[in-house]
């Protein structure tokens, strides 16, 4: 079982300014995301999370010293400007080769899932968290990323893929071989080193289709994460399990 987190959080958020000048910060339900994803990340058996910081991470660093945690938070920096595989990079040096899970801040997310994924480990090189709910209402398809899969491994990912059989929900476990991968591109995305290590068949996947989540991207996505808490009548900050469902 994993109990180590990497939590991307360094984006710029631009599709949701609007809503929050930082998104991490971005509130639903009266809480904010990362705060929504550091607890889902400890209900899920996680108990220590190395938080990437970027875009006005000065703000998030003192939000989350001010609160009290519910694992043990350490962030490190970078660029925001530079593809999220360079996030991922940042916090090499405190996993001291160990494997961990990945998670993206903006992603409200059944704690189950996060529980699946670290469960299952990165076994080969890299597993990914797939959802084969294919044309669900929550998910934007201009944005989302999309995964092809043939036996038990991933054989193709990106966005605006024609020929595709489920989604990348956004958390994976991964080990020392998508770190070496990403060291290796000039210009290191996430994606890019998951097809990297597809290409050698060590991307597994864990079908995650029975727990929902939903990428909190623009103003569109937020009011469906609104609704989903609105329907249990609660507020996120007295409420740290997940909406039973989320509205199509």
């Amino acid at each position: 079982m994993i109990r180590t987190a990497v939590l991307l959080a360094a984006g710029e958020g631009s599709r949701l300014r609007a809503a929050a000048a930082s998104k991490p910060l971005c509130p639903v339900a009266g809480r904010a995301l990362i705060d929504h994803a550091l607890g889902g990340l400890a209900a899920a058996g996680i108990d220590r999370a190395i938080v990437v910081l970027g875009y006005r991470g000065e703000g998030v660093a003192r939000h989350l010293a001010a609160r009290r945690q519910p694992l043990s938070v350490e962030c490190v920096w970078a660029d925001p400007s530079q593809p999220n595989g360079v996030s991922v990079l940042a916090a090499e040096p405190l996993l001291a080769g160990g494997d961990a899970l990945l998670a993206m801040c903006d992603h409200l997310v059944d704690p189950a899932l996060y529980a699946a994924v670290a469960a299952h480990g990165a076994v080969s090189g890299l597993t990914l968290g797939i959802d084969r709910r294919l044309g669900h209402g929550w998910v934007d398809p201009l944005d989302v990323t999309r995964v092809a899969t043939r036996g038990d491994r991933i054989a193709a990912i990106g966005k605006g893929m024609r020929r595709h059989d489920a989604y990348d929900s956004g958390v994976f476990a991964i080990g020392g071989k998508l770190i070496a991968a990403l060291k290796t591109l000039a210009a290191p995305s996430l994606t890019e080193g998951v097809r990297l290590l597809a290409a050698r068949g060590e991307a597994g996947f864990v079908d995650v289709s029975g727990f929902d989540w939903i990428d909190v991207d623009d103003p569109r996505a937020l009011a469906l994460a609104e609704a989903a808490w609105r329907r249990r009548g609660l507020r996120g900050d007295t409420m740290p399990d997940w909406p039973s469902t989320i509205p199509a």
